[in-house]
């Protein structure tokens, strides 16, 4: 059952072939709302196309998925006026040239910029109308934990002289203000310490307990967090007395596979599993106050097929930086 707060995500037989050949493939997810998920995988296997995928920011070739009831590749329109991005490098960087309060306020006006006018249209009668931008922000940046008194100078530090963890922090409040159903992060625990990786979870955690769902791309996640795995699968250890396989046989496929594009995989690939470690997705609770497009799915129809052929360009275009 979908949540106002959070979004289910399915998968089933989700894929993507580039030119070069299958980016993933064979992905399958079933989490409910205010799930905490991991994307692991070696580099150049697909992770954060996956993220991107399940995002409705880039298009899928193969299998289906659902963010919130909105069925992918057909409604990614949708399932981007759902979701948002916290840092997914080389898509949504935060400006260096920028302070903190700075980088706050461009993403609150770009939020109301790209989404007030849809929200406004969704919006249930007698609902009462989002907060102003301070309030918000205030609420943000209380979500992620980043005390601007913490800083060098407050909200006045650039973000050039943020620390790895602390960027962190800002982007998610960033994407935490338009009230996302879905928060997708990628490379998550690149160059943190054991102290700050630890960190690191514990706040995507927070976000996840709060109802919104997250998935986060990492290199290893903890071990209560459901992981989806990309990358070929490791070599099984060879049996005491080896008998050759029927051509017919093909390695079994529990969760999902990808493969990299310029690795031996592609002339023998091999299927990878994906691994759930014994995950609790955290309960809902109260989060933002995002609208249930589903109810009023007709308004858009037109709007969702015009959009969805654009491409990766036009799927990448509310971060205002693509």
């Amino acid at each position: 059952m979908d949540s106002p707060h959070g979004a289910v995500v399915k998968a089933e037989g989700f894929g993507l072939k580039g030119p070069r050949g299958w980016v993933f493939q064979d992905i399958a997810i079933d989490a409910a709302p205010g799930s905490l998920l991991a994307v692991e995988g070696p580099s150049g296997s697909g992770r954060t196309c996956l993220l991107l995928a399940l995002t409705g920011r880039m298009k899928p070739t193969a299998g289906h998925a659902e963010v919130g009831r909105h069925r992918l590749p057909k409604k990614m329109a949708a399932v981007r006026r759902i979701t948002a991005l916290g840092p997914v490098p080389g898509v949504n960087d935060l400006d260096q040239a920028l302070t903190v309060a700075e980088q706050l306020r461009e993403g609150a006006m770009l939020q109301r910029r790209y989404d007030a006018p849809v929200r406004a249209l969704l919006r249930p009668r007698g609902a009462h109308a989002p907060a102003p931008a301070r309030v918000r922000i205030e609420q943000a940046l209380a979500a992620v934990g980043l005390d601007p008194a913490t800083l060098p100078k407050g909200m006045r530090t650039s973000v050039r002289d943020l620390e790895r963890l602390e960027a962190i922090r800002l982007s998610v409040a960033i994407a935490l203000l338009g009230g996302p159903r879905l928060l997708a992060l990628d490379d998550l625990d690149l160059k943190l310490s054991d102290t700050e990786r630890t960190e690191a979870w514990d706040l995507l955690r927070s976000v996840a307990a709060r109802g919104t769902t997250v998935l986060a791309v990492c290199s290893e996640a903890p071990a209560d967090v459901t992981v989806v795995r990309t990358g070929p699968q490791a070599p099984a250890e060879p049996a005491a007395e080896p008998a050759a396989a029927p051509l017919s046989e093909t390695p079994k496929v529990t969760w999902g596979t990808s493969r990299p594009e310029e690795t031996e995989a592609q002339a023998a690939p091999a299927a990878p599993s994906l691994t759930k470690k014994d995950a609790a997705p955290a309960a809902a609770g109260t989060g933002s106050d995002a609208v249930d497009d589903d109810e009023h799915e007709h308004e858009h129809e037109h709007e969702d097929e015009d959009e969805d052929t654009k491409g990766a360009d036009d799927a990448l275009a509310e971060t205002g930086r693509a």
